[in-house]
């Protein structure tokens, strides 16, 4: 099964890039999704266990790294990507 993630990331705190660019580049590491950004979210498609597996990962390194981080997620079901 296809899935497609648009992801927003809100860090708590003064220096928002870089804590968004972190996971963005914790994203890119797994070469089994597709990661699309633009300015106002992160984009990912693939398989539904590849994407929800790279998705635990990623927001649970950005939690230990960078604390109270707020996300905004929508999962939409099959291939989306423009």
């Amino acid at each position: 099964m296809q899935l497609s993630v648009e992801i927003s990331k809100y860090p708590l705190a003064n220096d928002y890039i870089g804590p968004i660019e972190g996971f963005i580049e914790q994203l890119n590491q797994y070469p089994d999704i597709t990661v699309l950004t633009n300015t106002m979210s992160t984009q990912v498609f693939g398989d539904y266990d590849n994407v929800m597996q790279a998705l635990q990962a990623c927001i649970k390194w950005s939690f230990e790294q960078f604390g109270k981080v707020v996300f905004v997620v929508k999962f939409i079901h099959g291939d989306l990507r423009p």
